[in-house]
């Protein structure tokens, strides 16, 4: 069904996530599922962490190049807005945040697995939409599913209200109502007991909290040895939560970094910024026939 929505095509560019879903019992199940259902609609390739493509079988032979390979494939065709020297994309989308150097044109990570990225802090799990509040907090607040953060972001007036949308904490619609009630059962009351004032000031707290946590996550471990700075040169901005990437850029990098960072939202417009792996790995597809 999702295929017969695009346009005429010789053949699928894929990229995923979806392989660390818990329908799954290991990530070489979930590759194995993705690659044969999407493989089942037509010519496939799959973009791999080594920088190419590989058919249906390498992929499945090679699960682990695959598995979460987005943000490299993301990385790879950003990098030819910094061809030259040292630079750094900060991607940050509805449940991660990527922070990957790039030197010439290509990701230099220390990490090519999510495991590796999390442990070195160039992955996050922080996101403007699904990540849940109590992760942002360690105390005073209720440690359940009741509020995300597109709550925050929708109340602060970071992101509009989508009354059509009911992917939320209790399946109400995303609105300003909706997320003050379900931000004011973080701090165990409810709208008949908590001020609007309340709620608000619990939203920009989280706002604050993340923006401290993705700040430090920037800082580290990209200092030098002597604690000197990096040899950045540019700054890459994208995705959904591009409005963020901003914010944490402005307070970990030096002015001149942060005063002129290159925007996929500009350069791509925010539509296809939101999913800009998928952008990426067409592009690159286009390019590197077989």
């Amino acid at each position: 069904d999702l295929v017969a929505q695009f346009p005429d095509a010789e053949e699928l560019a894929v990229t995923m996530t979806g392989e660390l879903c818990d329908c799954f019992e290991t990530k070489r199940d979930g590759v194995s599922a993705i690659v044969d259902a999407v493989a089942a609609c037509g010519l496939a390739r799959f973009w791999s962490t080594d920088g190419v493509f590989l058919n249906p079988e390498e992929a499945k032979a090679n699960h682990m190049k695959v598995a979460a390979a987005n943000w490299h494939a993301l990385a790879t065709f950003a990098g030819r807005y910094v061809p030259n020297g040292e630079a750094v994309l900060v991607d940050v989308g509805s449940t991660t945040t990527d922070i990957i150097p790039l030197c010439f044109g290509f990701p230099h990570t220390y990490g090519d697995c999510d495991q590796d990225r999390l442990a070195h802090r160039e992955l996050v799990y922080i996101g403007v939409r699904r990540t849940p509040v109590c992760a942002v907090f360690t105390e005073r607040v209720c440690a359940e599913l009741f509020a995300t953060t597109q709550d925050v972001y929708v109340v602060l007036g970071l992101l509009p209200e989508e009354p059509a949308n009911r992917d939320t904490a209790d399946g109400r619609p995303l609105t300003f109502e909706n997320s003050c009630a379900r931000l004011a059962r973080m701090l165990g009351g409810d709208r008949e007991t908590l001020p609007e004032v309340a709620i608000v000031d619990l939203a920009r707290r989280a706002h604050a909290e993340i923006v401290r946590t993705l700040s430090n996550a920037l800082g580290h471990p990209f200092r030098n040895p002597d604690g000197s700075e990096p040899g950045w040169e540019r700054v890459i901005v994208s995705g959904s939560g591009e409005f963020l990437a901003r914010r944490v850029v402005e307070r970990a990098l030096p002015e001149r970094l942060a005063a002129r960072p290159i925007s996929l939202n500009d350069e791509l417009g925010p539509s296809v910024s939101a999913c800009a792996p998928a952008y990426a790995v067409a592009v690159l597809a286009t390019e590197r026939r077989p």
